[in-house]
């Protein structure tokens, strides 16, 4: 079982999350879908970010950037536009850290692979993802940017926290695959 603090150490923006209970069902989360993939904190600087393509990247690392891009993003927002454009600061660090944590359930290691799980074979991660934060209470604003971060996501409405989510991912795995 994950242990908590092991888990707040490899995701230290989790503190930009003022509202306590809402870090806490964030943690809780990840917790659980650790606990479901059957992974342990170890794991997390092994797991790719995405099977698509080969980066290099891992999944820690990537779930840190996108969530520190869409925090750079949204204070940039705030400062030119200020009460016009309102943002959730607590909801955006929040959607950042569990837009891919269906990952954990949509991955498993094989051989020393990493593969599609008989879970990702039917629920790519916005769903599965959804699911658990739903599951454990998170608001339905965050649980949206989870949903629609992703293509899943295209042609629904999106919030502007979830077009920031969207935006900052999609940067993050565009710029890596330009490089392959």
């Amino acid at each position: 079982m994950p242990e908590r603090d092991d888990v707040r150490k490899a995701l230290p923006e989790l503190e930009l999350i003022s509202d306590e209970a809402l870090r806490e069902k964030t943690l809780d989360v990840w917790i659980d879908a650790m606990e479901r993939g059957g992974w342990n904190v170890s794991d997390l600087d092994d797991i790719p970010f995405t099977l698509l393509i080969d980066t290099g990247v891992s999944f820690l690392e990537h779930t840190r950037s996108v969530t520190s891009t869409a925090v750079a993003i949204a204070r940039t927002m705030s400062e030119f536009y200020g009460e016009r454009m309102p943002i959730n600061m607590d909801y955006l660090v929040s959607g950042g850290i569990l837009h891919d944590v269906g990952k954990l359930l949509e991955y498993r290691r094989e051989g020393g692979k990493y593969v599609k799980s008989d879970v990702g074979k039917d629920l790519r991660h916005p769903f599965s993802g959804t699911a658990l934060a739903f599951e454990h209470g998170v608001p339905t604003e965050i649980c949206h940017m989870i949903a629609a971060h992703a293509k899943e996501g295209d042609g629904a409405r999106r919030m502007p926290e979830a077009h920031i989510i969207h935006h900052a991912d999609f940067a993050n795995f565009e710029s890596l695959k330009s490089l392959i």
